[in-house]
């Protein structure tokens, strides 16, 4: 059956019943049993010790060896079952095996330290849970690095000295003198590597004590060596056969979709359709397999990359979603999977036909350009491919220079790089002020502000990327807008996306006169948050150029996903940054890539301009 028949196949059928016919939610299981994996880790590391129970009498026989073994085994069972619970969730295949070969310890530890018949029982009745519900656990591991292994450490070391403590203060009556804090940690740091202490204990809870820091220390030692030695399972990445592909459904499609040449991202992996004729691109962050826009292709084989798509976010137990959708790939997205969509923001599109800088609506911007033309700035407005290469390398460079953070901003927006010979048709406008007699110019000669465009089509181009000089006047953004706006119509060019703003209809609406409580409430917080994102400061800045809005939209899963998604697309768009301290970074600084936005450096000169 082609892509088209599936589409109009599952057209015909309401979602409640498709829902209805896939059963029950496959997560409901996994979800249940992580949850009880982190009752029993917990119950393994602070359950009480209970003295005086059927199984203390069994206990006593045992060689008092076996019950600081067990005690050990307990606390090391816990935090394992813990780090477990979220992989379980997920459905990871590994968590489950592991998850299998640690509960009976458990029981064993629960049995012979804690004297908890009831601990064990429930230890052994999650395993046979997971033995039942095995086929429920097959998803496949996530990308990772090796990084990984250095956190762990940190992260592991810091809980073992902390839970270190507290074993150490757990036996308090048979500790010889008054150790101060610093003999406690000291004692604790020796034997998390496996020596003895300055603290002495009496009746045999040296012992206990000895093995459980032990045991702590070769839990951190273990783990982080089976992180740092594993195979490395990379992300996702796009190969040059697959870019070839996309190319060639972006010269016969890319019009209809203004994000359609940000899917040539070279961090993102891609998904096809059985026939060839659609794609969906996606970067997985935390988790949440992220794509971006529309699929790429005809929009009769959509389905098939869609159903793709979702296949592989199940094999690896990853939270679909999108970001900025069209309306149009909004429906289909809903229609095919079940999944919901919620209104995110507003794209803003200029008709070069319909611009001008004339009226009163356009005063501001008109004003700002002429005093900035009065300066001395002029304009250059060009293809990549007209660009001599010494002059791309100096705007590259350049580009990269006047980011002005370490961290790359925008991903949906953003192609992530600029002067690639592979992007010819890209549109790259600058500003030029010559220095003034007897100063020297800057370390790029006259060049003062870039603009760089990518095509939507063969008669349009989004904007991707906005630098300038900080020493450069204020309003150089309006002045390259105005300039290429100008210069489209020699460049064939009808249409021109400029950002993207996120919940501009609640700004726009919450400011009228009449709006409700809710409303202004709603745009009050937004304006609080633009303080460290753009929200406010994009919209205005978009709006002064009269453009067109069409709205973007986030397809998710359910209600409880947002905040992840959410999470993850800051973390895509680069506002949130998991990586390690720049101190903890390994080699030269890695080159900075453009981004859509302007950098959050700039966020007073937009509110200024607007």
């Amino acid at each position: 059956m082609s892509d088209s028949q599936d589409a109009e196949t599952s057209g015909r059928v309401p979602r409640r019943i498709r829902r209805v016919l896939r059963g029950p939610r496959p997560e409901a299981v996994p979800t249940a049993v992580g949850t009880a994996c982190t009752l029993i880790g917990l119950m393994d590391l602070v359950f009480p010790r209970l003295r005086y129970t059927r199984v203390h009498a069994l206990a006593e026989v045992l060689p008092g060896a076996v019950s600081s073994l067990a005690a050990a085994a307990s606390i090391v069972v816990g935090l394992l079952l813990l780090m477990l619970a979220h992989g379980l969730k997920r459905r990871k295949r590994r968590a489950w095996v592991a998850a299998v070969g640690l509960l009976p310890v458990g029981a064993a530890a629960q049995l012979i330290h804690r004297h908890s018949i009831c601990g064990a029982v429930l230890s052994l009745v999650l395993m046979g849970v997971l033995l039942r519900y095995r086929k429920e656990f097959a998803a496949l591991p996530d990308p990772r690095s090796r990084w990984r292994a250095l956190a762990n450490f940190l992260i592991m070391g810091a809980v073992s000295i902390g839970l270190g403590l507290l074993i150490v203060r757990s036996h308090p009556d048979t500790i010889v003198g008054k150790p101060s804090f610093g003999d406690q940690l000291e004692h604790v740091l020796w034997g998390l590597f496996g020596f003895e202490g300055p603290i002495d204990y009496r009746e045999g809870a040296d012992y206990t004590v000895g093995y459980s820091l032990g045991a702590l220390g070769l839990l951190t030692v273990a783990t982080t060596a089976y992180l740092a030695f594993r195979p490395e399972h990379p992300a996702a990445r796009l190969t040059a056969g697959d870019e070839e592909r996309l190319r060639a459904l972006l010269a016969t499609h890319g019009g209809r979709d203004s994000l359609g040449h940000f899917a040539l991202r070279r961090d993102k992996g891609v998904v096809f359709s059985p026939s060839g004729k659609a794609a969906v691109c996606y970067r997985v962050v935390s988790g949440v397999m992220l794509a971006s826009g529309d699929p790429v292709g005809d929009v009769e084989a959509w389905p098939g990359a869609i159903a793709r798509f979702m296949d592989e976010a199940r094999a690896h137990s990853w939270t679909p979603a999108v970001m900025g959708c069209s309306e149009t790939g909004g429906e289909v997205w809903t229609r095919e999977t079940g999944l919901d969509a919620l209104e995110l923001g507003d794209e803003a599109i200029v008709d070069v036909a319909d611009f001008t800088l004339s009226g009163r609506a356009m005063r501001n911007v008109r004003q700002m350009v002429k005093r900035i033309e009065r300066a001395g700035y002029e304009t250059r407005v060009r293809r990549a491919t007209d660009l001599e290469p010494e002059e791309l390398e100096a705007i590259r460079r350049a580009a990269a220079d006047w980011r002005g953070t370490d961290t790359e901003r925008g991903f949906s927006m953003a192609l992530g790089r600029i002067g690639d010979p592979a992007d010819g048709d890209a549109v790259i406008a600058t500003a030029h002020k010559a220095a003034e007699e007897g100063a020297e110019d800057g370390p790029y000669g006259d060049l003062k502000a870039v603009l760089h465009f990518v095509p939507w089509g063969t008669d349009g181009m989004s904007l991707e990327l906005m630098r300038r000089d900080r020493s450069a006047d204020p309003g150089m953004n309006e002045l390259l807008i105005v300039a290429s706006l100008q210069a489209a119509p020699q460049l064939g060019v009808k249409r021109v996306s400029l950002n993207f703003a996120m919940f501009r209809s609640a700004l726009a609406r919450g400011e009228k006169l009449g709006a409700g409580p809710v409303l202004r409430g709603w745009r009050a917080l937004l304006v609080f948050l633009s303080r460290w994102f753009q929200i406010e400061s994009l919209y205005k800045f978009n709006a002064k150029f009269q453009p067109r809005w069409e709205p973007r939209f986030v397809v998710f899963r359910n209600t409880r996903d947002l905040p992840r998604i959410g999470l993850a697309a800051m973390q895509a768009e680069g506002f949130v940054s998991l990586a390690l301290p720049r101190l903890l970074r390994r080699g030269r600084r890695p080159e900075p890539r453009p981004c859509a936005h302007p950098p959050a450096t700039r966020d007073r000169e937009l509110e200024q301009a607007a």
